[in-house]
Parts: structure tokens; C-alpha cells; sequence
């Protein structure tokens, strides 16, 4: 499966909620669909799922538009829409089964499937209540078994973490981890901690239009110019003598004092692994004693403060 979304735009009179965003999508991908609240986030998910008509542009499918046939493509897809609409008079087998039927599904398939798909979100000890009585990390789990249920090549996740506690939260992700081995999904969330948790990629939209698109890591990198080791050295030499030093270490890019009263710094490198080689020679052929030496990072959540509101 590979899917590739084109110029899309959508608007509502002359303001667009989403507007020219482009990606594609490979097979086996958990991609990190991330924005600000009203950045256009439930929009694209939509109009991914042909729920919504796009004013312009295009969803392809292995190179055919999903709007020639968006019946079709619908039976390949499972989603789960931010509110997560249930029958809360309804039974979870009885639900589950209806939406089986909403499907189109085989009814040779139907039951089977009803219990291996319970059986995987963890839902085995509850199947017997109605929806209306479980908490509501149970329900969460309800609204991803029926968008499993037909067993779709592509699941679209829209805030499904949302309003649960934290140890629901851990649970969910879990379960996104496993799904994420045999299906291709997009997971679109506001909160930074799981796209670090759960993502290989990640695309952030900002007003409409995508402000990033990377792996976290990479995007990382990319933002904060290179690697950051922070150092602190001792030793019977001034301070300024040390700082002459170690600006003159091979694979350093920018050294920056962190404290006058110390020697400690922050060295930045594209090549962390031969800056802390030399940087080790360096202390070994002067006698100084290193005291401290970390690798940190530029912290996900300053980028994208840095992206959805300078931009």
C-alpha cells in the first residue's frame, strides 16, 4: 500500500482549514500527524477517509484516486474519528457485530473476527457489559476494535489518547506499537510525548500547511544545528586556557561557555562519536580531569513551539 496526498485544500468561504499539504505515506509507517488545536489536523484525517470532499487536490492510492471509488477504499481503511460516536445501549459483541455488518463483511468471518479482534485490544473481560457501563479507556478500546475489525491495510488514529488517564494512555500506546508491525497508520495527536512514543515520522501542521515533515530524531538534529555535548572539565589552567584548547578539537562546529565560574561548556558537532574521541585524547594529554560529559537534545516541544507560533 502506498498512498500519496496531493495539494489538498479545503475551505470554508475564503478561509482554507487545510491548505496545499502534500505527503505520501509507505507501507508498514506510523506517521505522526501533529498540530496545534485548529491547525487542520482533523480535516486532512477526514478527507484522508473520504468523510469530506477536499475543494482541491488529491488522495492516491497505488497511483488511482480514492474519490474514483471512496466505497472501496473505505473497506481498506479503519479509523477512528477524534470523538469516537458508540451505541452506548448496545452490548460490545452487538455493536462490534453491527459495524461488522456496516462492512460488508463476510459472515463466515464475522464472529471469529469479533473475538480475536476483543481479544487484542483487551476488551475479553468486559465483552459481556454494555458500552455505556465501561470507563472510558474501555470505550477507547471499543472504538479500536471497531475500526479493526475488517482488518484494514491502513488505520487512522484521530486523538486516541484523548481524556484518558495516564496508565489508559500507556495502555493505548501499546497497542498502536503492535498494530504499527503488520499495519501502516496515521496517528493524529497534539501531544508531543506520543509521537516520541509510538512514531517513525512525524509531520507537523501549522494553520493549514505542513510546517515540518522528519523523523523526530532527525528533525532534532536538523533544528538544533547539530549534536550538543555539554562538558565540564578540571584542571590547574585558567578557564580561557581550557576554552583555547578545546575550540581548537577537530569536529567542533561552536563552543559556548555555560558558567564564569567553571569550566563548563557546551560543544555542538555534526559528529558526536569523534568529537568525544578527541576531546578524550585532549584531556588525556593535558592531565585535566573530565568531570562531566553528556549529549543532549533540542527537546521536541521547543520545536514545535518554534514551528506553530514564530511561524
Amino acid at each position: 500500500m502506498h498512498i500519496e496526498i496531493r495539494n489538498l485544500v479545503k475551505k470554508y468561504g475564503e478561509q482554507a482549514a487545510v491548505d496545499d499539504v502534500s505527503f505520501e505515506l509507505k507501507s508498514g509507517e506510523i506517521l505522526g500527524f501533529l498540530g496545534p488545536n485548529g491547525a487542520g489536523k482533523t480535516t486532512t484525517m477526514r478527507i484522508i477517509s473520504c468523510f469530506i470532499a477536499p475543494t482541491s487536490g488529491d488522495v492516491l492510492l497505488d497511483g488511482t484516486s480514492v474519490f474514483n471509488n471512496p466505497v472501496a477504499f473505505r473497506k481498506r481503511i479503519g479509523y477512528l474519528p477524534e470523538n469516537n460516536p458508540l451505541y452506548y445501549d448496545m452490548f460490545i459483541t452487538d455493536f462490534l457485530e453491527f459495524m461488522a455488518g456496516l462492512q460488508q463483511m463476510e459472515k463466515s468471518r464475522i464472529h471469529h473476527r469479533i473475538k480475536e479482534t476483543i481479544d487484542f485490544v483487551g476488551l475479553g473481560a468486559e465483552k459481556h457489559k454494555k458500552i455505556g457501563e465501561l470507563s472510558k479507556g474501555y470505550k477507547q478500546r471499543v472504538g479500536l476494535a471497531q475500526a479493526l475489525l475488517h482488518d484494514p491495510e491502513l488505520l487512522i488514529l484521530d486523538e486516541p489518547t484523548s481524556g484518558l488517564d495516564p496508565n489508559q494512555i500507556i495502555e493505548i500506546r501499546d497497542l498502536i506499537r503492535n498494530l504499527g508491525k503488520h499495519k501502516t497508520i496515521i496517528l493524529s495527536t497534539h501531544i508531543l510525548q506520543e509521537v516520541e512514543a509510538v512514531c517513525d515520522r512525524l509531520i507537523i501542521i501549522n494553520k493549514g500547511k505542513i510546517a515540518a515533515d522528519s523523523t523526530p530524531g532527525l528533525l532534532q538534529l536538523q533544528m538544533s544545528g547539530g549534536y550538543r555535548l555539554q562538558v565540564e572539565i578540571e584542571a590547574d589552567v585558567p578557564q580561557n586556557k581550557i576554552e583555547e584548547s578545546l575550540r581548537q578539537l577537530e569536529h567542533l562546529l561552536e563552543l559556548s561557555s555555560i558558567s564564569s565560574k567553571k569550566a563548563h561548556f557546551q560543544l555542538t558537532t555534526a559528529e558526536p562519536y569523534l568529537l568525544k574521541k578527541k576531546l578524550f585524547e585532549l584531556c588525556a594529554e593535558k592531565k585535566w580531569y573530565l568531570l562531566e560529559l553528556h549529549q543532549s537534545e533540542t527537546r521536541l516541544e521547543d520545536i514545535f513551539r518554534q514551528l506553530t507560533i514564530q511561524n
